[in-house]
C-alpha cells in the first residue's frame, strides 16, 4: 500500500483538521504517515511555517489545508 506523508506538528488546529478530513478519504486505500516537523530539525526547516503539508511520492500535494481535489486525483492513480 501506498504512503501519503504528512508533516504536522502538535498543537496545530489545522494540522488536526486536515487529517481528520484526510483520514476518511484513504482509509483503506492509502496508508497514512503523521511526521512531527519538531521531532526532525531538518524537517522544521522546511515546513516550519507551512504546516500541515501533505506528500505523496516525494511531491507536495498541498499546504495549509486539504485539497481534495489532488487526494481524488491520487486515489484514481
Amino acid at each position: 500500500m501506498e504512503t501519503l506523508v504528512v508533516y504536522s506538528r502538535r498543537g496545530c488546529h489545522l494540522c488536526e483538521v486536515l487529517i481528520e478530513e484526510l483520514l476518511p478519504l484513504v482509509e483503506g486505500r492509502l496508508a497514512l504517515e503523521v511526521r512531527d516537523i519538531d521531532s526532525d530539525p531538518a524537517w522544521r526547516a522546511t515546513f516550519s511555517a507551512d504546516v500541515p503539508v501533505v506528500e505523496f511520492a516525494d511531491e507536495i500535494v498541498c499546504r495549509h489545508f486539504l485539497d481534495r481535489k489532488a487526494i481524488a486525483g491520487i486515489l484514481r492513480g
